[in-house]
């Protein structure tokens, strides 16, 4: 396991620093005869592509905090409106208008556990509905009560759908259904894993229910325990 982590983020930092490094170089050649709008564009790529590297390695260091023998998240009352309110504008900000994404508030008032750990949760559940789903599609974010008292976060897309094949290994690290498409998409492979420490160190479950070509429903459920009526 070790082998194989270690193999999977050289290759994901490999490709996006070659070019950076390439457009940087590019950039420096060009420096005397090319127009300065130009070097901007190799800059901005360049810019970009080690926003990426930042972002994975931000990830990495979140899993690996909820991996090794931390202390158990708090026990701090969590305003579950100003939290969901807050996730639901961070998706519309990464959407720009490309989707309808609404937020539906029919459950608990409040969650106990660490506000950091829940809203990195649901933040990574919502940007992945946003990154996976067209232009036009749909998506709507829930907070609802179980029926045995606890709370249900999900996050329901008209996006691509998941083939029932990946559905088990979706929180393995660096797991992709479509590299291509992550990639371009700008994930780096370690949000559903970051999802699955989170909610087990809440007690929660992750549920998945997909259909390619009709979209999916990501649900993170908590038990009686952890939520406030």
């Amino acid at each position: 396991m070790r082998r194989d982590f270690v193999a999977n983020v050289s290759h994901e930092l490999k490709t996006p620093l070659t070019v950076t490094l390439g457009f940087v170089e590019t950039a420096l050649d060009a420096l005397d005869n090319t127009p300065s709008h130009e070097i901007a564009q190799y800059l901005q790529t360049a810019a970009a592509q080690a926003l990426r590297m930042q972002q994975l390695i931000d990830d990495l260091l979140t899993l690996s905090s909820l991996e090794t023998d931390s202390p158990p998240p708090l026990e701090d009352p969590v305003d579950a409106m100003a939290l969901l309110t807050d996730v639901c504008q961070e998706a519309q900000a990464l959407s720009s208008g490309r989707h309808r994404i609404t937020l539906e508030n029919a459950g608990p008032r409040g969650l106990l556990g660490s506000a950091r750990e829940l809203r990195s949760a649901f933040s990574n559940l919502a940007i992945n509905a946003v990154r996976y789903t067209p232009d036009g599609g749909e998506i709507v974010l829930r907070w609802s009560v179980e029926g045995s008292g606890g709370g249900r976060f999900s996050v329901r897309d008209s996006g691509i759908g998941i083939a029932p094949q990946h559905l088990l290994r979706l929180t393995e690290r660096f797991y992709r259904v479509d590299r291509g498409r992550s990639r371009e998409a700008g994930g780096t492979g370690l949000g559903l894993a970051i999802v699955k420490h989170v909610l087990e160190r809440h007690q929660a479950v992750l549920q998945v229910e997909s259909e390619p070509g009709r979209g999916s429903v990501f649900s993170a459920v908590f038990p009686a325990h952890r939520v406030q009526s």
